[in-house]
């Protein structure tokens, strides 16, 4: 009688059958029977779709599907189906080690019984049993190895990075993120049926990560809303905080959601300004109030055109008068009056350069100007009553203003 064979290859010998070759034979099965329990082999499925077909080796060592383990190789540019014969009943680890997106499926070489598939983008390991269920169409079926799921391990540890694969992660109301010291750091809180949410974004070398509302509205606001009193701050602490718009667009503040039934409160440091600086020939507007960008001339005063525009404009509309005056000569300025006492010695006032409308008023504080007069010059060239001479004022409480009209008549007085 002939010896038979089993479906990974192991010869049975007949009664009688072999004299002589038993020990070579035997060890032939032996070494089988050791690939079959541990052995590793590569097969290369290289190449556009195909069918790789393993087949058994009777009496012989070698055949790649009587192996343990099986690595399947090479650069695939089709998806691949690689087959076992029907009787084959074993579990095998099998590897996915090709290169190129396409799908490795491991099955019987036909039937219609389940088989197990590497994903396009699976290079892992699968366990698999070839469970020869029916000889007709037999099942392959992947083993799971170790947990059954996540929530076994109370302390799970990724190995490498995460990839979601296309998936989302789903968080419980109320639960995140917690750092190393088991503390909390981000914490999601759901909305039923919600439409709106963040988009975080990063951003290449000179650009800015950015954190943007997106949703189902057309319009989505971003709501940052501290706890109790506390307050929303930007900035290190270390460095001036910017606050500005995306391009060329306005930065508005608004109160209570754009109803603006609230206060804007704007406060500055210990002793520290606020200030407000418009860009090149900008003006600060405030409540339709229009200021300048400059400031104006020593004593002039903010004056209205009535739309809302203001401007520095010259004080003509009162004096303003300086502390009594002992020394014995003096620069006067445009706007301002002076209480001039000569008792102990005469006083010579400079008029200042003239422009039209200009006043200085001056008063004998003392009532000396019979005994010690006071003398007005004009500037350089300009005039006094139509002439460059001086002006003596020896009148006992005297008390005057000088007004400037032109480069004719210079200086006038109000009152004479």
């Amino acid at each position: 009688m002939a010896s038979t064979y089993t479906p990974l290859g192991i010869e049975l010998m007949a009664t009688g059958e072999n004299a002589g070759t038993w020990g070579t034979k035997t060890n032939t099965n032996l070494n089988i029977i050791e690939q079959i329990s541990g052995g590793y082999s590569a097969q290369s499925i290289a190449g556009g779709a195909q069918t790789t077909a393993l087949s058994v080796s009777d009496g012989s060592t070698g055949a790649v599907m009587s192996h343990r383990m099986i690595e399947f190789t090479g650069s695939i540019t089709g998806n691949q189906i690689v087959t076992i014969p029907l009787d084959a009943q074993t579990f095998y680890f099998l590897r996915n080690s090709t290169s190129g997106a396409y799908t490795v499926q491991f099955k019987y070489v036909s039937g219609s019984g389940s088989s197990v598939t590497f994903s396009a983008t699976d290079k892992g390991d699968k366990v698999v049993f070839a469970t020869a269920n029916d000889g007709t169409n037999p099942d392959i079926k992947e083993v799971a190895l170790g947990l059954t799921s996540i929530v076994e391990d109370t302390s799970p540890q990724l190995g490498g990075n995460l990839d979601t694969n296309d998936f989302n992660i789903a968080f419980d109301d109320a639960h995140g993120i917690i750092d190393e010291n088991g503390n909390e750091q981000l914490i999601f809180q759901t909305t039923t049926s919600a439409v709106n949410q963040f988009d975080i974004t990063n951003a290449a070398t000179g650009n800015a990560p950015s954190i943007s509302a997106t949703g189902g509205d057309s319009n989505v606001d971003v709501a940052i809303i501290p706890k109790g009193t506390g307050e929303t701050k930007i900035g290190t602490g270390s460095a001036n905080a910017t606050l500005t718009s995306s391009g060329a667009h306005d930065l508005v503040l608004d109160t209570n959601s754009g109803t603006n039934s609230g206060n804007i409160t704007i406060t500055d440091a210990a002793n520290g300004n606020i200030t407000l600086t418009p860009n090149g020939s900008g003006k600060v507007v405030v409540d339709v109030l229009t200021f300048p960008n400059a400031d104006g001339s020593a004593n002039q005063i903010l004056t209205t055109n009535g739309s809302g525009v203001l401007s520095f404009v010259d004080n003509s509309g009162g004096t303003d008068w300086q502390a009594v005056k002992t020394s014995s000569t003096f620069t006067a300025v445009a706007g301002q009056g002076y209480f001039i006492n000569t008792t102990s010695n005469a006083i010579e006032m400079d008029l200042p350069a003239g422009t039209l409308g200009d006043e200085v008023s001056f008063a004998d504080y003392a009532g000396t100007f019979d005994t010690n007069a006071l003398t007005i010059d004009p500037n350089g060239s300009e005039k006094i009553m139509g002439s460059t001479a001086s002006l003596t004022v020896s009148v006992e409480r005297a008390a005057n203003t000088l007004v400037y009209t032109d480069g004719t008549q210079g200086w006038l007085l109000k009152n004479k």
